[in-house]
């Protein structure tokens, strides 16, 4: 019998898509992943396109340590902050610039702070030869230091412009590494959750 992670109720989980280039391939990515996240039967799937939301890359001098609940973030990100604050899981969809992730998502990250605090981050990564695995790990230092919990495993695309077709990735075993991932993300959004709920963060 398949071990189920238990659940009293359903889990939002957030997928943010990072890029926000021109012809860019993450939505296509992220559709997918959405799916897969919707088949899964524990979460309740909201897709946040950061080329839909005005995140611009200069801050204001406040800090969001100091200013939790009153941060001025311009109008246009009031979406995205009720996402994040909502969330009590994310994936993120990234692909590789340069040996790293977008500038896109750096700016949405560092925008907010407590929304991140304690829920678990899964990532999506596609790209050249390393399926974007640089960015992956340069994402896991930064979520680190906001207090996420980053999942072991992940999922990783190399030479996406040829390992998919018709939106999907041509490798039959995606589908199972996908629900490993959802599986961990899972586990980790339940437990984190009721954490939560039944101490106050330290911080």
């Amino acid at each position: 019998m398949e071990n189920k992670p238990h659940m009293e109720n359903r889990h939002q989980l957030v997928i943010v898509v990072g890029s926000v280039r021109e012809g860019r391939f993450g939505p296509v990515v992220a559709s997918w992943v959405a799916e897969q996240a919707g088949s899964h039967g524990v979460f309740d799937v909201d897709v946040v396109d950061l080329a839909e939301i005005d995140v611009p890359l200069a801050l204001p001098a406040a800090s969001p340590r100091l200013a939790r609940d009153d941060y001025p973030r311009p109008a246009g990100m009031a979406a995205l902050t009720s996402a994040l604050t909502n969330a009590d899981a994310f994936i993120v969809v990234t692909p590789e610039y340069n040996h790293s992730y977008p500038a896109s998502l750096k700016a949405a990250i560092d925008w907010h702070f407590t929304q991140w605090t304690a829920k678990p981050v899964a990532f999506v990564s596609y790209g050249g030869a390393a399926g974007g695995r640089h960015a992956v790990l340069h994402l896991e230092n930064v979520l680190t230091e906001l207090h996420a919990v980053t999942v072991r495993d992940g999922l990783a695309f190399p030479n996406y412009f040829t390992s998919w077709k018709e939106g999907r990735p041509l490798d039959p075993e995606s589908a199972a590494y996908a629900r490993t991932v959802l599986d961990q993300l899972a586990w980790w959004a339940i437990a984190l959750r009721s954490a939560r709920d039944a101490v106050p963060y330290p911080g």
